[in-house]
């Protein structure tokens, strides 16, 4: 068993440093992640061992903890969830002789705790059966190795572990890290374990091995529906299994195309992209070559040849071109397996990501994923330093303030490079960030090479939700949010907005309330509300929210001053409903929905 790359070796005293920076020796790509008050010369500083566990389980990011493991299952236990995509976790004793597996056994905590005994002399105490007794497990299958049905796999484990025998049947593909695994198959009784490429097989367990790859071609702007549904119907009428797809995989010049993106997609397998020169080369091998195609685009055949080029040199056509009106596919085999990651090339990826505040404790599960999948960080550099110890490892493309635009060029040029990027945001992405412009520019700016690069947004918290929750419950009914920054917006705009918002009696959470050159914003603001509502509605002035220096001052609309804001701040102005309380000797503000007064509703 490999290791996985990567893994953040927690220490947290002296005592354990020589461990500690000893199994990060031995471990691919691993660092040192020490106590900032008790360990000198770390690679990766922190301050809160809970937190900073808690944020690289969350991110994915393996751990291995020179430390106590109870240290370990309570800064992780809040996020426990799904078994299958859990980071995992790996207990140390300071002195290296024992060595825990706590979580993600076959996502390579067993592997970890192996690999770490073995530099420390120490003994890992794996408890996973199928570990313990065979060389691999049916739960655990290679990359690009697929199961029908995953819970049909503990069943056959749980019976070979009894003392049974299971029979493999293996029809396609190479099914070598079964037959030495040293899994108890025999000939006689017991369930039947089957590797097939073939849809509907019966078996206890079915498992599909990666030996087909589908070719596609289509024209430019074909319907993404078209093309997956006539390569669904191309698997089902030869009887093969989606599961066993490798890869899709088309021209060059269709890598950009959201069809083709959308059908790697749907069969959660890797595009990939060839030029047509590779793809003439298999001309001599093609069932339908045509001249009209070899005219357009300089080979024989788009769909036929990228299946074969995929699949290798002694692959078979196992479905010849399939036609729609603007889509074209082909299905070949290969005799072994597919290694797609080799091959070709990949669209990339852009997630916006919300930090939040900035405070890791505030950061989402997804977003400190996607940090932790991307290769290259995007972002003020402040943000990007905001990412912590995340920030390891990926290529930081910094920018100031001012550059929003320029620095969501560079994350759709790096993606559409075949880039794993990520954009960060402070916030949430799309409450006055770069999730909007990013969609701008795509909508405004016809560059080809965004075309074929895969957004996601990952939400994060924003000002306003910090400021409220600080306050009480100052948005617990209808509210809207406005920027009092002109810069963007013309002034009158701006003002007219803050009318409505206050004709209609919403709670209003002001984003950039006033800069050191733009004062009377807030002032005109206040003026127009006071007109609407009461001097005595509750004003929140949320300063430094959710990082250090965070200060929450409670005012009234009549008292409100200008001067106690900056561009730091983000100020709640209540509705004419908003009432402010002391509760145990504290200030909170809410807004009232109608619960208590008998008017029921959702929530």
């Amino acid at each position: 068993m490999t290791p996985p790359s990567g893994a953040a070796v927690i220490c947290l005293g002296p005592s354990g440093l020589d461990v500690a920076r000893r199994v990060a020796a031995a471990l691919p790509g691993a660092a040192v992640h020490g106590l900032a008050r008790r360990v000198a010369g770390a690679d990766v500083a922190f301050e809160d061992a809970m937190d900073h566990v808690a944020a690289l389980f969350a991110a994915g990011v393996p751990v291995v903890g020179v430390c106590a493991a109870g240290i370990l299952i309570r800064a992780v236990a809040p996020l426990l969830g799904d078994k299958r995509s859990e980071a995992p976790v790996v207990a140390v004793s300071d002195d290296g002789a024992s060595v825990a597996p706590l979580l993600g056994g076959h996502r390579g905590a067993n592997a970890l705790a192996l690999a770490c005994a073995r530099v420390l002399a120490g003994h890992a105490a794996v408890t996973t059966a199928g570990d313990v007794r065979f060389a691999a497990a049916l739960d655990d299958p290679p990359p690009g190795w697929r199961l029908r049905d995953p819970d049909a796999a503990r069943a056959v484990m749980a019976d070979m572990l009894a003392g049974g025998t299971a029979r493999l049947a293996v029809e396609a593909g190479d099914a070598g890290w079964l037959r030495e695994s040293g899994l108890p198959f025999g000939d006689d009784g017991g369930p039947v374990v089957r590797v097939t490429d073939r849809a509907g097989a019966a078996a206890d367990l079915v498992v599909h091995p990666p030996v087909l790859a589908l070719g596609a071609g289509c024209e430019r702007g074909c319907d993404p529906a078209e093309l997956s549904g006539l390569a669904d119907r191309a698997l089902r009428d030869a009887g093969l299994a989606p599961g066993a797809v490798a890869c899709v995989a088309s021209l060059d010049l269709k890598a950009d195309e959201p069809a083709m993106l959308v059908l790697a997609e749907s069969l959660d397998a890797p595009f990939v992209a060839f030029d047509a020169a590779r793809l003439e080369r298999e001309a001599p091998r093609l069932a339908t070559p045509s001249e009209a195609v070899f005219a357009e685009v300089g080979c024989h055949g788009v769909a036929e040849g990228a299946a074969l080029a995929a699949a290798g040199p002694d692959s078979e056509l196992v479905v010849a071109k399939v036609k729609s009106r603007r889509a074209t596919c082909a299905v070949a085999r290969a005799p072994r397996g597919i290694a797609a990651g080799a091959m070709g090339s990949r669209p990339g990826r852009l997630t916006l990501v919300g930090l939040g505040p900035g405070d890791a404790a505030l950061r989402t599960p997804e977003a400190s994923r996607a940090i932790a999948a991307a290769s290259d960080l995007v972002g003020y550099g402040l943000y990007l330093d905001l990412a912590g110890p995340l920030t390891r490892g990926k290529s930081r493309h910094d920018f100031p303030l001012g550059e929003e635009t320029e620095r969501c060029r560079a994350a759709l040029d790096l993606a559409g490079a075949g880039r794993r990027v990520a954009l960060l945001c402070s916030g949430d992405p799309g409450v006055y960030a770069m999730a909007s412009l990013v969609y701008e520019l795509l909508d405004r700016e016809a560059e080809t090479a965004w075309r074929g690069v895969g957004i996601d947004v990952a939400p994060g918290v924003s000002a306003l939700q910090i400021a409220a929750a600080r306050a009480g419950a100052a948005l617990g009914h209808d509210f809207c949010a406005i920027s009092l920054s002109d810069l963007l917006t013309p002034r009158e705009t701006v003002l007219e907005r803050v009318r409505a918002a206050a004709a209609g009696d919403f709670a209003i959470a002001f984003y950039n309330p006033a800069s050191k050159r733009r004062r009377d914003l807030l002032e005109e603001a206040r003026a127009i509300l006071l007109g609407r509502r009461p001097g005595h509605t509750p004003v929140v002035i949320g300063r430094l929210l959710g990082r250090a220096g965070e200060d929450v001052r409670h005012v009234t609309l009549e008292t409100l001053e200008v001067g106690d804001v900056d561009m730091m701040c983000t100020v709640l102005v209540g509705a004419s409903t908003t009432r402010r309380i002391r509760h145990r000797g504290a200030e909170a503000v809410y807004t009232p929905r109608g619960y208590a007064a008998g008017r029921g509703g959702p929530g």
